[in-house]
């Protein structure tokens, strides 16, 4: 079977343990960040199917995995996030906007 996809690091292991060939390679830089960002999109879409635990535990992990690759800094994202809320709200009174 055919992937091409970004999967965890102990996934070939798994494969072979269980008797099959995993065929792999290590992602160049440019390729790495497609991948990230087709991962990221699979497990979203994954949570919107099965709205489990285990999903946002994965798009977390991509997301970690995203800010570590990006080298975004805990505190920039933080603080962008507080000025977001402040200047434009959050999302917890559930507001739809219908039409503008």
């Amino acid at each position: 079977m055919k992937y091409n996809k970004l999967v965890r690091d102990n996934i070939p292991e798994i494969i072979t343990s269980k008797g099959r060939e995993a065929i792999t390679h290590i992602a160049t830089d440019a390729e790495y960040w497609e991948k990230l960002k087709e991962k990221l999109a699979e497990e979203v879409q994954e949570f919107t199917e099965s709205e489990s635990v285990e999903e946002v535990a994965n798009i977390l992990e991509v997301i970690d995995t995203i800010i570590a690759y990006k080298k975004f800094a805990s505190e920039d994202i933080e603080k962008t996030k507080s000025e977001k809320a402040q200047k434009r709200g959050r999302f917890d009174k559930r507001i739809i906007l219908d039409e503008s």
